[in-house]
């Protein structure tokens, strides 16, 4: 008799659907060979089949569980490597841009030799390279004369202990800097300069001398070798020191080495030794004018900087005060802000996390000096902030570490737009245009009146000019930061006060307190979905950003500017220099562009309150008269108080 096999469902053990479908494939299978016939209905008899015990749904769920913990482990093992990767090439970052910039010019010094001819070199390296040799000798030159002199000076111990190359590097760097934030006429006062150049001196030294001693200077693997005569603690103590820097344990290493640290110089150590400095770069540097003189004629070569002072005319007083200043050539300053981009910018935006803040002293960056306070110099205000017991000042550090943990990155699209209009020679959404403005040429007359208004314009086309390249300047060292940065997937800010308790970040120049441009080319790293509400916060932001009395109409009038300038949106996201460029009409014109883009793609997405935003709004409002508001709640005065929004009234 063949056997027959009922139709009918099996019942569900734990794995029914399992068990059910390879029942279903057998049946099947059989089918098509032939091999099964059907009984009447009456006559089928059911089979029914339990899965094997060994697949119970407690074995299933650890199986899973156990999954899921290997899974998330290896993502988070990802991500410790990523961290470890990106804090090393931060800690070289900070410890390593100067000695890179030393073998940069020494490796164009070696092509000049070997081909005998000038590279084709951006003007400010150009300069830094006529005086990196001269100056590099006079540094060393003073260096010996130090070491042979039986009465030293306060400074020869400080500059006797770096290299010379590199102290002469960070000489030129950091006085260009100056003068480029200096005053209208690209001076700078002897004394600031003299303070920053020191305290420059001293971090490297930090540096120099940290990495000396624990064997990692310049070197990828840590060398094994020890000191002759050591004893076995202080062998013991390199090895652990060794140990814990291959791990990147700095604060564990800071404590290890306390006792070694080097003492604070002081304020006058740092004056003085950045005053010989200067002195030295006084003496070597020189500039020389274009090739465009007779051959008779002797070469045109004169000092890059020189020293001459000033006058402080104090309104209501009649004594006038003077002060040393630094100064420097036309020359040094023309094409500077083409080429600034190549000078070493310090305290650049970090690859990870700051440190988190402790004290006065301690968070921040992991090498480079960070104080909690801007303190610019005042002893009185340092000894403050380090006298305030730690409990009264910690939710100043949490909150400095909230804000420096939160991650920033580049606004690409944005940036390739500014970028365009640079190219462009500028001058366009607020971008200073690159073009000097020419200088009158001197009347056919003699004219005395004539002649003074001449002199006058004169005058103003000059001061005009001085402001522009400033401005060139700044913008370039912004763009410059963000070429640097646009690559990365996020970066972040350490901040710290000023002596009012406001915060801002320790970087200078690309920051999202900053200009327009700035705050348009930055954006959150890690975006949030719109949600249900968030498209039409969105909108109003790009109303706030148009302004031009828009941000003064209702909410619903603003939605209403939005709705009825789409097409104008739409146009200013997808072809922002080439179509009707509504954007650049807008008071913040890059900002208003990034929310263009951000708008576009939700109104063109099928799912708006699904996409990711990573747009900053940037809030506008602030105090109502606030040194009235003050007035007010000093005298209690509700009248005032109601005046100035600072009681409803």
């Amino acid at each position: 008799m063949e056997p027959t096999y009922p139709l009918g469902r099996l019942q569900k053990g734990s794995m029914g659907v399992s068990s059910e479908t390879l029942w279903i494939w057998g049946i099947s299978r059989q089918l098509q060979m032939g091999f099964l016939k059907f009984a009447p209905r009456e006559s089928i008899r059911r089979v029914f089949i339990q899965d094997p015990p060994w697949i119970d749904s407690p074995f299933m769920k650890s199986l899973f569980k156990r999954a899921k913990e290997r899974s998330k482990w290896e993502s988070q093992e990802v991500e410790r490597k990523k961290y470890r990767w990106l804090r090393r090439r931060q800690i070289r970052a900070e410890t390593e841009a100067w000695e890179k910039m030393v073998e940069e010019y020494r490796s164009i010094d070696r092509e000049m030799c070997e081909k005998k001819l000038a590279p084709n070199l951006p003007h400010v390296k150009k300069l830094f390279l006529g005086w990196f040799e001269p100056l590099r000798e006079a540094i060393a030159m003073e260096q010996r004369t130090q070491r042979s002199k039986k009465h030293k000076t306060r400074y020869a111990a400080y500059i006797d202990s770096f290299p010379a190359d590199k102290m002469a590097i960070i000489v030129m760097h950091k006085m260009m800097a100056l003068l480029m934030a200096g005053q209208e006429d690209r001076s700078v006062r002897v004394v600031q300069a003299a303070v920053q150049i020191g305290m420059a001196i001293e971090q490297e030294i930090r540096i120099h001398s940290f990495l000396e001693k624990t064997k990692m200077y310049q070197r990828k693997k840590i060398v094994a070798a020890s000191e002759e005569g050591s004893s076995k603690d202080a062998e013991i103590l390199r090895k652990r020191v060794k140990s814990l820097i291959k791990r990147q344990k700095i604060i564990e290493v800071q404590k290890l080495v306390k006792n070694e640290e080097i003492k604070p110089w002081g304020r006058d150590t740092q004056a003085r030794l950045g005053c010989r400095l200067i002195e030295l770069l006084i003496e070597t540097a020189y500039v020389q004018p274009p090739v465009d003189q007779s051959a008779d004629s002797p070469p045109d070569i004169r000092p890059a900087f020189s020293h001459v002072f000033r006058n402080i005319n104090t309104p209501g007083q009649k004594v006038v005060r003077r002060y040393g200043a630094i100064q420097c050539d036309p020359l040094v300053l023309a094409g500077l802000d083409r080429t600034v981009q190549h000078m070493i910018i310090p305290y650049v935006p970090m690859l990870v996390p700051p440190k988190k803040w402790r004290g006065h002293d301690k968070g921040g960056y992991f090498f480079l000096p960070s104080y909690l306070m801007r303190t610019h110099g005042s002893r009185h205000q340092e000894d403050a902030v380090r006298s305030a017991p730690v409990k009264q000042l910690q939710k100043v550090y949490e909150a400095l570490d909230t804000l420096g943990n939160t991650k920033w990155r580049v606004n690409r699209r944005v940036l390739s737009v500014v970028e365009s209009i640079w190219a462009g020679g500028g001058n366009i959404g607020g971008l200073v245009d690159r073009k000097d403005v020419p200088i009158p040429e001197r009347p056919q007359t003699e004219d005395v009146a004539e002649i003074k208004k001449w002199k006058w314009s004169v005058r103003k086309a000059k001061k005009i000019n001085q402001e522009l390249h400033s401005q060139r300047c700044d913008t370039e060292l912004k763009l410059s930061v963000a070429r640097k940065l646009k690559d990365e997937e996020g970066f972040y800010y350490p901040h710290n006060l000023d002596f009012r308790g406001r915060a801002y970040p320790m970087h200078p120049h690309l920051t999202h307190l900053s200009s327009d441009l700035c705050r348009g080319v930055l954006e959150f790293a890690e975006g949030r979905p719109l949600g249900k509400s968030g498209l039409r916060w969105l909108k109003i932001h790009l109303a706030n950003l148009y302004a031009g009395g828009v941000e003064k109409l209702s909410y619903d009038g603003r939605l209403a500017f939005v709705e009825n300038h789409v097409d104008d949106i739409l146009d200013s996201a997808d072809n922002p220099l080439h179509g009707n460029q509504w954007w650049l009409t807008a008071e913040d014109p890059f900002q208003c562009l990034a929310a263009c883009i951000n708008l576009s793609e939700a109104l063109k997405s099928s799912s708006p309150h699904s996409i990711i935003s990573h747009l900053p709004i940037h809030q506008a409002s602030d105090g109502s008269c606030n040194g009235l508001q003050h007035y007010a709640a000093l005298g209690r005065d509700s009248l005032e108080a109601a005046a100035v929004n600072l009681v409803a009234g």
